[in-house]
């Protein structure tokens, strides 16, 4: 039986899409809240505005302020995840550990916010880094492999009928030089 690339490259899509399904609708689905992570609260908290945007409170006043915070669960700076300093703003947003984020005013170190941020959570879901390191390289690498093999072979698939179309539609070559006609 010969080679026939419209059907290998159909069996391949179909299959192809079989196999990436979960893993892909995971990405999909948490790439579509990433992108929206701005205009939901649910996703990540808003940023507030301090009074000032020259920083003058010292880090233990900050550390102060998010332990005054019971949700925050933060006795020493172990418990803190990581630290994102909003000069702009006037704000440092403090995310925790159990990922609450405490947004603090850098001039006074009043806590001007408290709110769970589920971002880091959906972040690491979209790129597999959740499950393991392991499942992020040797999962979510190759569906993003096999999704861009999707993209290949439904391109080919989606322009087959025009090439079809357009070889039947062009007029024939006429013969060279010298051939008896």
């Amino acid at each position: 039986m010969p080679f026939n690339p419209r059907t290998f490259f159909r069996k391949a899509h179909r299959w192809g899409s079989v196999i990436v399904a979960v893993p892909f609708l995971l990405v999909l689905v948490t790439g579509i809240l990433l992108q929206v992570k701005k205009q939901f609260t649910w996703v990540q908290p808003p940023t507030q505005k301090g009074a000032s945007k020259e920083p003058s409170a010292n880090f233990s006043a900050i550390l102060d302020a998010v332990r005054a915070v019971p949700e925050a669960e933060v006795q020493t700076w172990a418990d803190v995840e990581r630290i994102d300093v909003r000069p702009r703003d006037g704000v440092m947003k403090v995310q925790c550990k159990n990922r609450y984020e405490i947004q603090v005013d850098f001039a006074s170190a009043k806590v001007l916010q408290m709110e769970y941020r589920r971002s880091d959570f959906i972040e690491s879901l979209h790129d597999g880094s959740f499950f393991s390191e392991g499942a992020k390289l040797w999962v979510f690498l190759p569906v993003a492999l096999v999704v861009l093999s999707l993209w290949f072979t439904g391109m080919y698939l989606f322009a087959l009928p025009y090439s079809v179309k357009w070889k039947r539609k062009r007029p024939p070559t006429p013969p060279a030089n010298g051939a008896a006609s």
